[in-house]
């Protein structure tokens, strides 16, 4: 069994697999990562493995408290990856990233593959059928939205996320609601849209924390899997064991 394990912007998520089934997930603080992760290791014995992916504030020291009892390693830009590179600057392109494009190549192969992680950011990452990785997009996510208009404003107020109920808003929550829900379902089926004239056909995976949020709002056809980044890290675990 394998424990993997997702450390971003704002909390830190895992799963433990027995092979390629998925047995459970956690998500949890980063404050208390060591604690939740002996929770894990001691819940599930046979684990022999917990492999990283981090861009966000916790570093990889701080699993090495647990070197003692299971292989430990990070994902980084030394690692082999099943895809070629094309991004102009790979070494500025964040491991989370490359991450779910190994992850789309190896769980969709000979497909051309859209990647959307709406997270922190929303991040859009192209892989072709001849698994060559040609760049994407970032923009905000929707919390940063949400947060953008409270922050750099005199007077519009700090909301949480929320379905709207109108699309011409009658009041200002509504038309926050409205402006920042819709405008990144718009940006998202727009995107699409422009990979689509260059590609007609391609797999679209959408992952992160408000994928199933927006899955069922989009009007594209895609597969919604908020576990997708966790689970690639476990086909690289083992797409690395067999070509070592």
């Amino acid at each position: 069994m394998i424990l993997t394990i997702d450390a971003g912007n704002t909390r830190i998520k895992g799963a433990v697999f027995e092979q390629h089934t998925l047995v459970d997930t956690f998500v949890f603080e980063t404050e208390t990562l060591q604690e939740k992760i002996s929770k894990i290791l001691n819940e599930n014995g046979n684990i022999t493995d917990i492999v990283i992916a981090s861009v966000g504030k916790a570093a990889f020291e701080e699993f090495l408290i647990f070197s003692e009892r299971v292989n430990v390693r990070t994902i980084s830009h030394q690692d082999v990856f099943p895809f070629k590179n094309l991004y102009e600057t790979p070494l500025t392109l964040g491991i989370d990233r490359m991450v779910l494009a190994a992850g789309a190549v190896l769980a969709y192969p000979g497909d051309n593959r859209l990647v959307i992680d709406a997270g922190t950011c929303i991040t859009y990452d192209f892989v072709n059928d001849q698994d060559e990785y040609l760049g994407g997009a970032i923009s905000p996510g929707i919390r940063l939205r949400y947060k953008g208009l409270h922050q750099f404003t005199a007077k519009l107020p700090l909301l949480e996320r929320q379905d709207p109920q109108n699309f011409i808003g009658k009041s200002t929550n509504e038309a926050i609601h409205s402006g920042v829900i819709n405008g990144v379902l718009h940006e998202i089926d727009g995107f699409i849209a422009q990979y689509q004239a260059q590609c007609p056909k391609f797999t679209i995976i959408l992952t992160g924390g408000d994928a199933e949020f927006l899955a069922k709002q989009l009007k594209n056809t895609i597969f919604a899997n908020s576990n997708f980044l966790l689970e690639s890290l476990n086909h690289i675990f083992h797409y690395t064991n067999q070509n070592d």
